[in-house]
């Protein structure tokens, strides 16, 4: 059973950084795109960042270029998110998405695993 679990979300003050990891199982992961979207209350779900299977190429959403990073451990079957300079707005449930594809994707629809997701709060 192919898995994706997600995990480092919580409560955090504007201005601060957290690091989300997302754990794959199930099958090897090292030859997939991998990406994170989130989803704030009443609002669609949305493109975060994506990164190709090596990790060479990596995609941002403009909301977030420049705070966050994505990155991966092949040997782990992990992807992270580095969260840095966290803003009110980034308040959200993260959920990380595999693609079985090479190069990175920013639609979601073209992601074929999905986690259940890690709130991310930031206050003020």
């Amino acid at each position: 059973q192919v898995q994706l679990v997600e995990s480092g979300g919580g409560l955090v003050q504007a201005g601060g950084s957290l690091r989300l990891s997302c754990a794959a199982s199930g099958r090897t992961f090292s030859n997939d795109a991998m990406g994170w979207f989130r989803q704030a209350p009443g609002k669609e779900r949305e493109f975060v960042a994506a990164i190709n299977w090596s990790g060479r190429t990596t995609y941002y959403a403009d909301s977030v270029k420049g705070r966050f990073t994505i990155s991966r451990n092949n040997a782990k079957n992990t992807v992270y998110l580095q969260m840095n300079s966290l803003k009110l707005e980034d308040t959200a449930v993260y959920v990380c998405a595999a693609a079985t594809v090479l190069e990175a994707r920013t639609r979601g629809r073209d992601y074929d695993y999905w986690g259940q997701g890690t709130q991310v709060t930031v206050s003020s």
